[in-house]
This record gives C-alpha cells, sequence and structure tokens, in this order.
C-alpha cells in the first residue's frame, strides 16, 4: 500500500477532548461582558466612577506583577485574571469611595486571597467579592455612602443623570434601604438603573445583555445563576405572603432588581475556581446562595447579603462537589443477581 494512503493515529495522553478556550479568552469574555454595566455606572455617576474602574483595575494588575517578580514567580498578569478582579471589584465599590480604598481592595484581593493561596485555580473565594467584603468591615462608613455630594468640577464629581436631566445630589438611601423600611421604590428606574447602589450593579438591563453575552458564548452555565435567583425568589414571595404582602410580584421584583443580586448571579456566582464544577454541585450551589442572601436580606441588619453569601457559599464548594460527584460507571451501584 502506498505510504501516502496511510491513515496516520496520533497517539498522546489525555485528555483527548481538546477546546479552544484559554483562560485569557475566558477572562476576556467576561470583561467584554461586563462593559454594559460599566459604561452605564460611569454614565449614571460621571467620570468618577471611570476613575475608581481604572485605578482599581491598574492597581490589581501591579500587585500580582510586582508579587510574582518579588517572589520569582512566572508572571501571569497576561492572562487578563488580574484585570477581572480589579473590575469586579470597582463594579462593587460606591462612586464616593476615595481612590485609596479600591487600591487597598486591589492589594488584599490579588495577595491575600489569590496569590498566597498559590494564585488563580487555587483561591478558595472570589478575590473580588473578598475585598469587597474587607473594605466593608473595615471601611463601614465609606463603604456604605451611597449619596452623591456636590462638588463645582464635573470631570470630578458623581452627577447621576435621569434621562437627559444632570442632577447634582441625591439621597444617600438605596431602593433596597428602602424597601427594608416600608417605603415605595420605582421598579422602572431600579431597572434600567438610574438608583442609588454601587457602580455596576444598578442597571439590571446592562448586567442582563451581558448576562445573555457570557451565555451565548458558553462560557457560563445557566444552572447557577438559575437555581440562585429561583430559591431567593421563593422565599421572598413566602416572606412576602408572611409579612401580609400577599403574593406581590412588585415586591419580587423590587428585590431582584435592586442590589448585587444580578450582577453576584451571572458574573461572581459563576466563577470557574470558585464554584462547583460537577452539574448536580452547581444546582446545590445555587440553591444554598440563595437562602442565603434571602436570610441576610430579610433578617439581617443591611439591606444587602449577595457578597456575603456568595464568599459562604464558595467555602462550601469542596464539601458541595464530594458529594455531587458522579458515580463512575459499573461502580457503586449493587444490583441483585
Amino acid at each position: 500500500m502506498d505510504n501516502n494512503t496511510v491513515k496516520r493515529l496520533n497517539v498522546s495522553s489525555a485528555p483527548h477532548v481538546r477546546s479552544e478556550l484559554t483562560t485569557r479568552s475566558i477572562m476576556g469574555d467576561v470583561c467584554i461582558a461586563l462593559i454594559p454595566a460599566s459604561l452605564f455606572g460611569i454614565y449614571n455617576f460621571g467620570y468618577r466612577a471611570l476613575l475608581i474602574i481604572l485605578t482599581s483595575i491598574v492597581a490589581c494588575v501591579l500587585t500580582e506583577y510586582i508579587y510574582q517578580k518579588c517572589m520569582k514567580l512566572p508572571v501571569t498578569t497576561s492572562d487578563m485574571s488580574a484585570v477581572l478582579t480589579g473590575l469586579l471589584l470597582a463594579l462593587n465599590l460606591p462612586v464616593t469611595v476615595p481612590l485609596w480604598m479600591p487600591v487597598i481592595g486591589g492589594v488584599f484581593a490579588i495577595i491575600i486571597v489569590k496569590q498566597l493561596f498559590g494564585g488563580l485555580g487555587r483561591n478558595f473565594m472570589n478575590p473580588a467579592l473578598a475585598a469587597r467584603c474587607f473594605l466593608l468591615i473595615s471601611f463601614a462608613g465609606p463603604m456604605t455612602n451611597f449619596a452623591v455630594e456636590k462638588v463645582e468640577n464635573l470631570a470630578l464629581s458623581g452627577y447621576w443623570r435621569y434621562g437627559m436631566v444632570a442632577v447634582d445630589g441625591v439621597s444617600g438611601a438605596t431602593p433596597l434601604a428602602m424597601l427594608k423600611s416600608g417605603e415605595n421604590v420605582n421598579l422602572l428606574k431600579m431597572f434600567l438603573g438610574v438608583t442609588g447602589g454601587t457602580i455596576g450593579e444598578t442597571s439590571v438591563i446592562a448586567i442582563l445583555g451581558g448576562a445573555l453575552y457570557l451565555l451565548a458564548r458558553k462560557v457560563i452555565s445557566i444552572r447557577i445563576p438559575l437555581t440562585y435567583i429561583a430559591t431567593f425568589s421563593v422565599i421572598v414571595l413566602i416572606y412576602g405572603m408572611a409579612e401580609g404582602k400577599g403574593f406581590d410580584i412588585n415586591y419580587l421584583a423590587a428585590h431582584l432588581c435592586g442590589g448585587g443580586l444580578m450582577l453576584g448571579a451571572f458574573f461572581m456566582a459563576t466563577d470557574y475556581v470558585t464554584s462547583p464544577i460537577t452539574p448536580n454541585g452547581k444546582i446545590v450551589f445555587g440553591i444554598l446562595l440563595g437562602i442565603l442572601t434571602a436570610v441576610f436580606r430579610l433578617y439581617g441588619g443591611s439591606a444587602e447579603g449577595v457578597s456575603y453569601a456568595i464568599i459562604c457559599g464558595n467555602m462550601l464548594v469542596p464539601l458541595i462537589e464530594k458529594f455531587t460527584m458522579p458515580v463512575p460507571f459499573g461502580r457503586g451501584r449493587v444490583h441483585n443477581g
């Protein structure tokens, strides 16, 4: 037989199923998906939001570069993971925080949460959310100040824009805080995002647009966000009925549109490193996050609870994976005969 017609077989070690996805491409896709929320945050809060975003990203990238150089480790800043951490951290901050705060948060996220545990793939909780919780505990006042002060310099201010009208000062109460105190909220403004909150959490429509991009690119699975939101919704409806509100869809919609629920469900709970890899584990994880978020929001002292719910869930991921690992074919099942 002619050697040119011989069919050659390549023999190699596992894995035999290969993918074109890389860490850089995945992180890049998530960054692209966060562009709508980032742009709306800048539009909503002014140029100072852009300054915080850039400061946070630069702080995370420089921290990772300097740490890895000092420790004589391979420099991995090109994989975009530090960029994503900085972006997520910034989107979880109020526009009123001083610029040194995202720097401290970025250093904490990269060194304490990520690098000291071995780098990307070995951290046990989401670095951006861990940094946000660290800042909340350490600097509770600035981290919960959502009022935009009137200043003369527009480029450095946090001006809000309701439609096409610039407003130079707003109340510090977020819709969730108003909801918790029994006040009425404007659902349309909450859905569009012209409300109080952190830079990236206010616009549900912008967040959902980015989430659709991730789902279309198959970067994330719908299991965690769907079970997370569904579980939270059921508990909120039950709580509303117990409080005499009846089957109040508006009350539920306000909770879904308020705070960081949508941002957390699609962009942080789905983090590859800190979420379960098993299909059933993703469902259990989503249910757990829904329960924790509802408990923190409805019964806790704060109106929010997404960040704490996700990092608590992150710590339980090894246990969830242990009990949801699929049984290998032919093992673990005993049949008569």
